[in-house]
């Protein structure tokens, strides 16, 4: 018999750790996609059906089509407030840019660090008309 490196179960462990963690990160996004996607077809299916139907025999009250429209327009309202409840990384974004979400510890981020950060920043070759047509 080998005898086992006492570091072999901690690898082990490790990355069982690794993989329960990323599946739990998985089952949470897709859950949070399936949330969102469902409140979508729920809000606008019927929307886009009455929508067809009318085009096809007009027989849709006006009023039962401006209701269901509305449901699409409140299924819109509504993602602002899904993402914050269901994603970390929207929250953080969130509280580091806006005012009112931004914690009492947290520094203010400068325009010339926004700026520079979403800016492409580096040596370029000189570009003419000539060189992009």
């Amino acid at each position: 018999q080998v005898p086992r490196a006492p570091s072999q179960p901690a690898a082990g462990s490790e990355s069982r750790r690794f993989t329960n963690k990323h599946s739990k990160k998985a089952l949470k996004a897709s859950l949070t996609l399936g949330i969102l996607l469902g409140m979508f077809f729920v809000a606008w299916l019927p929307f886009f059906v009455t929508n067809v139907t009318q085009a096809v025999c007009g027989c849709v009250p006006a009023g039962f089509f401006d209701v269901l429209t509305w449901l699409g327009y409140c299924n819109s309202t509504m993602n602002p407030i899904i993402y914050p409840l269901f994603m970390r990384d929207f929250k953080r974004a969130m509280g580091r840019y806006l005012p009112c979400c931004r914690r009492a510890g947290e520094p203010r981020p400068s325009a010339i660090s926004l700026s520079i950060r979403n800016s492409n920043s580096g040596p370029r070759a000189p570009t003419s008309l000539k060189n992009v047509l």
